[in-house]
């Protein structure tokens, strides 16, 4: 959704708040796509700091089905997000670029909440996700949740460099 900013810029220190729906259904990025079950609308503060400086305030919440790291077991994860951000409206697209501003979420005197949200998300995205702190995770042989009780695949792993050390004692029985 686009928001026209020329209301907020039309005089110092305005303020104005509103509400917009995210309308994500799926978070993708390069590590594929994730579906979000929940999501709390994104609240957005708006404020004309004068000298042509917009302060933009927002926070909303989501829940993603993440599969977990160990043992690919899908997790619903809640992120919260809350931040803010001053956006100089003199600086052309340029401009912006040249000072390492990464605000692409203004073209012209309006914002883009869709790519606010995604870029905000993509920053507080999970590290590290797990279904539980000791998770077990999977099996290296035959891929089994390990979580659900032991597999039974032989699990010695000798160091390599004592292979043929191992081989010889193999030999010898």
């Amino acid at each position: 959704m686009l928001i026209n900013l020329t209301d907020v810029l039309s005089c110092e220190e305005k303020v104005v708040k509103r509400t917009v729906e995210t309308e994500l259904q799926s978070f993708d990025i390069s590590l594929g796509s994730f579906p979000l079950t929940e999501e709390k609308p994104l609240a957005l503060i708006l404020t004309n700091l004068g000298d042509d400086k917009l302060l933009i305030e927002g926070e909303f919440s989501v829940k993603a089905q993440i599969p977990c790291d160990r043992c690919l077991t899908e997790v619903e994860v809640p992120i919260d997000v809350s931040f803010e951000k001053e956006v100089d409206m003199k600086l052309s697209a340029e401009g912006r670029i040249d000072d390492l501003d990464e605000t692409d979420f203004i073209n012209g005197y309006n914002l883009d909440t869709a790519k606010l949200v995604y870029g905000e998300l993509l920053v507080n995205w999970p590290m590290k996700t797990l279904c539980k702190p000791d998770c077990k995770g999977i099996c290296r042989k035959c891929g089994k949740n390990l979580n659900d009780g032991p597999c039974g695949c032989d699990t010695v792993e000798l160091d390599p460099r004592m292979a043929v050390i191992a081989e010889i004692f193999k030999n010898s029985k």
